[in-house]
């Protein structure tokens, strides 16, 4: 009989291994010598504490899940626990049973790991959740379409969480992303019936000022045209090809009549040209007499030449537009600075000069009278020109009026 520490060849060849509860017969190895036979069977026993070492390493380096990792040290254990193997297949499986708090630990570390990821994923989806509905509820109609797009990729970068969880979140984001599409729908149909709706305002629009273009009646059309522009503001957007073509309209015919206004200034502003020499010449004339009344306090003799310069002043007619403010004020600083001096001299003299002021409130009236007169003949006559002379003249006598009146009424009161 041969023995070895784990086991033993009987004489008649057979090979047993010692184990806790006695031996247990292996094989035998008739080709052989006993010492072979034991070799052959420890050489087994060998392979096996090989691959039982393997798992220990990969169950320790945690390359294996905790499932994956005990169904091995289960099939493992059954090789051991019936091996035909001489060796210590009691100390194999205690090795085996070390492993299992080993997996225990894992287990509980990957659950942790699962429901943080868990935890972590439900806080995406109820982020993106959260900012579908604030979109589904709001009215970026040119962004919010691709936005929530990119939410639903993120969503799909998220891993599933516990089923009911997943299916209600998904539940809300679906129904936000269903209703931002509905109302942007309805918003798009609208805007575009209310385009077309411009579209008619604005065909009428630039049919009207396409009749107006060639108009010389100045004033009333640039008002008209005034009127119209403020029409197409108030109209809103067509849709966007047929309301450049029809801006193009609108735009050119303004831009013709407007033209014709300007050129037609420009010509009467060169006729005027001349009347503004005279204006200069009379401002001159007139700017002399304040330093000449300073020195005399002759009122009566200022007021007597600057009426002279005033009617000379009416009667040079029109000049430049460009010259108009500056020449007016001028001429009314005169008048004012002389009407100071005059409502000075009233306030220290007697109240009865007040008739005279009643007197040129009383000529200035008359003469009122019969411009207005003369601008009615000449509106009834079609006389532009005149109309236009006749009304400057009028807006200057009657500014001169309302001064006499504040100065009647002062002596009055």
């Amino acid at each position: 009989m041969t023995s070895h520490q784990w086991g033993r060849v009987a004489d008649d060849g057979t090979v047993y291994v010692r184990t806790n509860d006695g031996e247990r017969a292996v094989g035998s190895y008739p080709a052989g010598t006993p010492e072979e036979a034991l070799d052959f069977f420890t050489e087994r026993f060998a392979a096996l504490a090989f691959e039982v070492e393997l798992l220990e390493k990969r169950v320790n380096s945690g390359v294996m899940s905790p499932e994956e990792a005990a169904e091995s040290v289960r099939t493992v254990r059954a090789q051991v626990h019936d091996a035909n193997a001489v060796g210590d297949l009691a100390g194999l499986e205690a090795r085996l049973d070390a492993l299992a708090p080993i997996l225990a630990i894992q287990r509980d570390a990957r659950r942790a790991e699962k429901e943080k990821r868990s935890a972590e994923a439900r806080e995406a989806k109820e982020k993106l959740v959260a900012q579908a509905e604030k979109l589904a509820e709001g009215d970026d109609w040119r962004h919010g379409a691709n936005r929530l797009r990119d939410l639903l990729e993120q969503w799909k970068a998220i891993p599933r969480i516990d089923r009911a969880s997943d299916d209600a979140l998904w539940r809300r984001f679906s129904t936000a992303r269903t209703s931002y599409t509905r109302r942007r729908k309805a918003h798009f149909a609208q805007l575009n019936e209310q385009r077309e709706g411009a579209k008619a305002v604005k065909e009428r629009l630039a049919t009207e000022a396409e009749a107006l273009a060639d108009s010389t009646d100045w004033g009333p059309t640039a008002g008209r045209y005034r009127d119209l522009m403020r029409d197409w503001k108030a109209a809103g957007p067509a849709p966007k090809d047929i309301d450049d073509k029809l801006w193009k309209r609108f735009r050119g015919a303004q831009d013709r009549f407007f033209g014709a206004r300007d050129a037609a200034n420009a010509a009467l502003d060169e006729e005027f040209a001349a009347n503004a020499e005279v204006k200069d010449a009379l401002l001159v004339e007139a700017e002399a007499l304040l330093p000449a009344l300073e020195q005399s306090g002759d009122i009566e003799a200022a007021k007597r030449a600057f009426r002279d310069i005033a009617d000379r002043w009416d009667a040079a007619g029109k000049v430049p537009r460009s010259r108009m403010k500056e020449l007016e004020a001028r001429i009314r600083k005169v008048e004012q600075t002389i009407r100071g001096h005059e409502d000075e001299q009233w306030r220290r003299s007697d109240p009865e000069k007040s008739a005279r002021a009643d007197d040129m409130v009383a000529k200035l009236q008359a003469a009122i009278d019969e411009v207005e007169a003369n601008l009615e003949k000449a509106r009834a006559a079609g006389n532009q020109k005149k109309v236009t002379e006749l009304e400057e003249n009028l807006a200057s006598r009657q500014a001169f009026l309302e001064m006499a009146r504040r100065a009647s009424a002062e002596y009055g009161g």
